[in-house]
Parts: C-alpha cells; sequence; structure tokens
C-alpha cells in the first residue's frame, strides 16, 4: 500500500499530461521528416538553396528534355534541376549525408546512399498519380510525378558506401569499408562480388577495415567489364584518413577482369564512368576531368573545385566541382583551396570547353550526378521557391505510388 501511495503521489497532473500528450501529437507532422526518418529535415537553410548560373544552363537543361539530380553530402541534400518553358524547376529532397546516386532510367527509378551509421540505400519512384480524396485538393506538383521514397533498407556503418551502380541490370555499390564491390539482393541482402587482387591474403581478401579508398564504378555490362577507381593500388601502414596518407599521384583506375591497375597516377580518383568503351574519371585532387587512353589520364578540363561527380548526356558532360573542407587541404595538392566552389559544370565532352554552369555559394561537397528524362519527372517533393507551402502535405497525404510490376522492385 506504501508503494501505490508513493506513485500516486508523484504521477503528473491532467493538465501536466494534457500538455505532455499535446507536444507529441504535434511531433512528426513535416513529411521531410518522416520520408527521412530524420527529425531536423525540415528545417533547410534558404542559403544553401541559393544559386548562380553562368552560361545559358537553363536553356542547356531544357533543350535536353532531362532532370538532372545531385547529391550534396555534407549538406545533407539531393536536388533536381529541370527547366521547362522557359523556367526553372529546382527542387530537394533532405536525407542523411547521401553520396551515391544512379539513375535506372529503363525502370525509371533513382536509388541513392546515405552513409550515416548505419548505412541506408532508398529508392525514390515518381508518384503516378493522385488518390481521389474529398477531404484535401488534389496536390498541385503531382502533375511533375516528384520522386519519393518507394522503400529503404538498412546496412552496416561500416559498409561505407559511396558510389552506386547498375552492373548487368544489378545495383552494386561500393563498400570503401570493404574494400570490395557488393551486389545489393533483392531480399535486401548484400555481398561481396568484386575486389582487387592486392587486398588479398593467403588466397582470401581481407575485408576489415579500409585500406585503398576503392571509390567509385564505371559500370559495365558485367564485373569483368566494369572499371573501378581507388586512392591506393596496394595497402599500407597508413590508411585514408590518417593525416599522412599518401595522395599524390598514387591513385589507379582497377581492371574488373583482371583485379589489377590499369591506369595511374592520380590524386584522389572519383566518379570513374565508361562512355562508348573508354574509361572517364575526375582527377579530384587537381580539379581535373577526363579519359584513359594508353594506361594514362588525358585531361580533358580542368575546373576551379574538388572535381567529383559524372554524368553524360549525349555529347555533354555534367562534371561536379566541391570546395575542400580545410581539414583534407592535403588531399587537393593541385587545388587553389580558396578559390574551390561548389556546384555542377557543363563541357563540351569532346573539347572540354565549357558550356554553363551553376553554382551554390554557399555549398559544399558535391558527390554525384545522373539524370532521369524530363517527363519522367520533374524533381523532388520540396520547391526550392515555394517554401511552406501545403504542397507537399497535400502530396503525402494523397499521392498514387507506381504499379507493382512497373516499379523496379
Amino acid at each position: 500500500m506504501r508503494r501505490a501511495a508513493t506513485v500516486r503521489e508523484h504521477a503528473p497532473s491532467l493538465a501536466d499530461l494534457d500538455e505532455l500528450w499535446s507536444r507529441h501529437h504535434a511531433e512528426w507532422r513535416d513529411g521531410a521528416q518522416v520520408v527521412s526518418l530524420w527529425r531536423e529535415a525540415a528545417d533547410t537553410d534558404a542559403e544553401l538553396l541559393r544559386a548562380r548560373t553562368r552560361g545559358p544552363w537553363w536553356e542547356l537543361l531544357e533543350r535536353a528534355a532531362i532532370t538532372l539530380l545531385v547529391t550534396r553530402e555534407y549538406e545533407h541534400l539531393v536536388m533536381a534541376l529541370a527547366a521547362h518553358d522557359g523556367r526553372p524547376h529546382v527542387t530537394f529532397l533532405r536525407l542523411p549525408h547521401p553520396s551515391g546516386l544512379v539513375a535506372d532510367r529503363k525502370r525509371g527509378v533513382v536509388h541513392v546512399a546515405s552513409t550515416r551509421n548505419p548505412n541506408q540505400l532508398l529508392t525514390l519512384a515518381p508518384a503516378a498519380g493522385a488518390l481521389a480524396r474529398g477531404d484535401a485538393p488534389a496536390p498541385a506538383a503531382i502533375g511533375d510525378h516528384p520522386l519519393l521514397p518507394a522503400h529503404a533498407r538498412f546496412y552496416p556503418g561500416s559498409l561505407y558506401l559511396h558510389d552506386l551502380a547498375l552492373v548487368g541490370g544489378e545495383l552494386h555499390g561500393n563498400a570503401v569499408g570493404q574494400n570490395a564491390i557488393v551486389r545489393f539482393g533483392a531480399d535486401g541482402a548484400c555481398e561481396p562480388v568484386w575486389w582487387p587482387r592486392s587486398i588479398e591474403r593467403n588466397g582470401a581478401p581481407d575485408h576489415s577495415r579500409n585500406y585503398l579508398q576503392l571509390n567509385s564504378i564505371a559500370a559495365g555490362p558485367d564485373l569483368a567489364g566494369s572499371f573501378f577507381s581507388a586512392s591506393s593500388a596496394t595497402p599500407s601502414a597508413r590508411r585514408p584518413g590518417h593525416r599522412n596518407y599518401p595522395v599524390d599521384r598514387r591513385g589507379v583506375v582497377f581492371s574488373g577482369a583482371t583485379r589489377e591497375p590499369v591506369a595511374g597516377g592520380l590524386t584522389r580518383p572519383h566518379s570513374a564512368r565508361l562512355r562508348d568503351g573508354v574509361v572517364w574519371v575526375d582527377n579530384s585532387g587537381y580539379g581535373e576531368v577526363g579519359a584513359i587512353a594508353g594506361g594514362r589520364f588525358e585531361p580533358v578540363a580542368r575546373l576551379p573545385g574538388w572535381t567529383r561527380g559524372l554524368a553524360f548526356h549525349g555529347d555533354v558532360a555534367f562534371v561536379g566541382v566541391s570546395r575542400v573542407i580545410p581539414r583534407f587541404r592535403q588531399y587537393a595538392p593541385g587545388l587553389d583551396v580558396e578559390r574551390s566552389l561548389c556546384g555542377v559544370v557543363a563541357l563540351d565532352a569532346a573539347s572540354g570547353a565549357e558550356l554553363a554552369r551553376i553554382t551554390w555559394p554557399a555549398g559544399n561537397q558535391i558527390f554525384a550526378i545522373d539524370w532521369l528524362a524530363r517527363d519522367v519527372t520533374r524533381g523532388l517533393p520540396f520547391s526550392a521557391r515555394r517554401r511552406g507551402s501545403a504542397g507537399p502535405r497535400h502530396l503525402f497525404y494523397s499521392f498514387q505510388p507506381r504499379p507493382k510490376e512497373t516499379n523496379g522492385t
């Protein structure tokens, strides 16, 4: 009896409980929080979205009829850029530290790696339409077929996922923490399926820690026909993350077939891509982008920033440039760190001539770039221009997912 009395004596009043319950009732009402499973996703600094363009940037996107997708990892932003009827269309979605992104243009979906601990792999699919509702208006944005999370899977943080790619139609990723390429199964599992020969010990691969910063995939028809970039060719006592880890001209591109380097002399290479049978890569530490020819890297252009992110549409190369985080300046020996920019530059792939660019003055790091046709989607659920409107709320309330047989799962 004495115990029960003590509990009653310290029980909160009904007024206190009402205040507590009201606070709980008001929480997790913002769609940005719900779709990203992240409370702070509702708060986006407007400065991060402010952009400048040089040259016919929006005209170029409108002629191409594409929606360009960009991950800005340290700002926790995925952005979509499109233009229609002469008007820019800038949208975004906040995710924790998004890195790799790949558009599956055959299925019309986008996969994004979110690399906080634990890692997440999200699939975004265009809304197919809106459910007929009598209690809310039809969402105005539904005609843009915005990309919405269709599903998410969680993986150990030690995978340290970076680049994503479709190899033979199957989704693969760089498990940098395992020095390996992993394949993601439809059942949610992932397994190492490729690694450089140099990490083997007594015939077995050492997946126990990051030795090489194996960080991008130039996807071919299969793993043997693909190529992979890394900051080192072989393990050493000094590993990525160590302040004295040597990077200048130590980077390589590995052959999927031989599991040995086919090119060297790179500095922190990223974003390897296959185009017409030729391997292209960003030589990040020197702000360059170019192709591998005869076992050598041949730069096509040098840009004012850490180059990372590379996608092609026809004869146009979209290249990401980033600022250099001060504590990592030793990784960029070929850059003027103070003058580095954050943005995307459109280049003529043949000549390297700049066609146009977009930059974010308050931006930091670009990681990945890819695109979908504009008639598949015009972007993401949140508008940079109509922030705070009821549009996203109506969208999340009544959007209609794509039918199962066409959602790429």
